[in-house]
């Protein structure tokens, strides 16, 4: 199970009702761990990143710079715009601030959740993060 589709779901289920807030957190001992955080972003910058946040699973652990220029086009993403962003490394600053972020919470492990301050560490099905959200939609009226 992938948390991509259960937050999807949880989107299209409680539209409306809930935010959904993402914050990156390369792994430090991985490779090109910071550089995928960044093309997701880039990404996120042309209206693709659900679709490349799921394509940098899918072809995980291939996630060198070539590789991710390759995903990008075949995306359909502006190659140019998104290569000058990740050579800049235009979101750098925002990956680290979530990567700092994570570190002052104690965090380590993806993914991590926060549902009114509920934490719901790792992937979990629909139906486990329904119940919370329902109590917690129900609280708040």
């Amino acid at each position: 199970m992938a948390a991509g589709p259960t937050v999807k779901k949880i989107m299209d289920a409680y539209k409306g009702k809930v935010r959904l807030v993402i914050k990156n957190y390369p792994y430090r001992y991985r490779d090109y761990s910071h550089m995928t955080a960044e093309a997701s972003l880039a990404a996120r910058e042309q209206g693709k990143y659900w679709e490349m946040h799921d394509l940098l699973i899918k072809r995980s652990p291939k996630l060198d710079r070539e590789s991710l220029i390759g995903y990008a086009k075949e995306l359909g993403l502006d190659v140019k715009k998104f290569t000058e962003s990740l050579d800049s490394q235009k979101f750098k600053k925002e990956v680290d601030a979530d990567l700092k972020l994570a570190t002052d919470m104690d965090l380590y492990n993806t993914p991590t959740f926060y549902i009114n301050g509920r934490q719901v560490v790792g992937e979990r099905s629909f139906e486990y993060f329904k119940k919370i959200i329902d109590e917690e939609l129900k609280a708040a009226k």
